[in-house]
This record gives C-alpha cells, structure tokens and sequence, in this order.
C-alpha cells in the first residue's frame, strides 16, 4: 500500500498536473493563434479587395460602368487602355504663363500635342495633354509580386472566387454605376478553429452585418468603402 502511494505521489500526480496545464495553456493559446491567422488573413484579403477597387474604379473611368465580371477586370488589366493627362509647367511660374498665353494668342488653333514638341524644345510652357497608356503600365506598378490573375479568389480558401456584382442603380433620380465584391468568412477563415469562425459569423450577423470582408455597395451607395474601412 505505502509502495502504491508513492507510485502515485511521484508519478501519477505529476502526470496529472502536467497534463492539466497543457490543457490549460493551450485552451488560451487557441484563440491567441486563431486571432494572429485572422488578423493576418485579413490583411491580406484586405490588400486584394483594394486591388479590385482600384481596377473597377479605372474600368469604370473607361467604360462608365462596373463589371460583375472578374474575367472581364483580368482582361481589363491585360489588354485595355485608359487616358491619362499630364500637367506640363507650372501655373505658379509667370513666365511660363506669360509665354503660353502669347503662343495661344498667335496660334489659337494650337493642339496640346504641338504644345507638347515646343516644350520638348526648350520654350517655357505651362498647359495639359492627354495620352493614353496601357493599364498595366499604369497600375500597381510599385508592386513587383502583383499578380492580376489571383484577385479572381478569396486567399486561403483553395480556390473559392470572390463574389462580384455590379449594377445601375437609380438615387435621387439619377442612373449610379455600383459595385461590390465579398469574401465570406466560410472560405477566408477556412481551416481555422470552426467554433471561433461560428462565434465570429454569429456575432457580424447579430449587428445585421455581412459576415466576412466586402468593398462597395450594389444595394446602399457608400463611395466604394470596405466594411473594415
């Protein structure tokens, strides 16, 4: 009996002990974890939802409307082409003013463009001109990891595509392009602790707020913000 004690004493109890911590720890630690992916994941969708405002905003410059479409943004980026005007001179340097005004004066049919060849010969000009580019010469070009292909998908989902739509929506009598594009928490939270992802859902759609990350409105005009914005 006092042999079974000590069996007890030395080794079952400590055994116990052990056990009782690690799972006290790491009942702290799994919403200390899931929070850092949550928070990571966030950042990175976040970064993607801006990308695909960025895009829809120039598409829409070009085009007049949103597309619901992310092929159509992709082949948008690709292959499409937006107008661009560049400010040549200063309207705060007099003489450039000055000597603009006298040109126009002498010449009042003179085209931005010939404008454009005298200031690259040296006269001291101040006007604008426009000039189309190429939209991937013209966009996230600061960005050499960008690639336009994966903004179709919600990252860390395996391949669940974002939700798009785009509409013309009447407000105050007048015809407003609108768009929208969503990640649910199901595919951007995917793999991660499935209680906290109910607990985090259930708590979004008790305020009546869409459960995940969304940027833009096709149902309330809200200037294109992201609901972490």
């Amino acid at each position: 009996m006092e042999i079974l004690k000590k069996i007890l004493t030395c080794l079952v109890l400590p055994a116990i002990i052990v056990a009782l911590v690690w799972f006290i720890v790491e009942s702290i630690m799994v919403p200390v974890n899931f929070d850092k992916q949550r928070d990571y994941r966030t950042s990175v969708a976040v970064e993607r939802l801006k990308d695909i405002r960025t895009l829809q905003t120039a598409y829409k410059t070009v085009n007049g409307k949103f597309t619901a479409s992310a092929d159509t943004l992709i082949d948008f980026y690709e292959n499409g082409k937006m107008e661009i005007i560049m400010k040549i001179g200063s309207h705060d340097d007099s003489v450039a003013v000055a000597n603009t005004e006298r040109l126009k004066k002498r010449n009042r049919k003179i085209t931005p463009e010939q404008m454009l060849e005298l200031y690259r010969k040296g006269e001291n000009l101040v006007f604008s001109v426009k000039s189309e580019v190429a939209v991937k010469d013209t966009l996230f070009n600061n960005r050499p990891d960008f690639c336009v292909d994966s903004l179709r998908y919600i990252p860390f989902s395996g391949g669940v595509p974002v939700e798009m739509n785009a509409v013309v929506k009447q407000v105050s009598g007048v015809n407003v392009p609108l768009f929208e594009a969503k990640m649910h928490y199901n595919a951007l939270l995917k793999g991660l602790d499935r209680q906290l992802v109910i607990n985090i859902k259930a708590m979004r759609e008790d305020q009546d707020l869409y459960p995940g990350l969304m940027v833009g409105s096709v149902t309330a005009p809200n200037n294109n913000a992201g609901n972490w914005e």
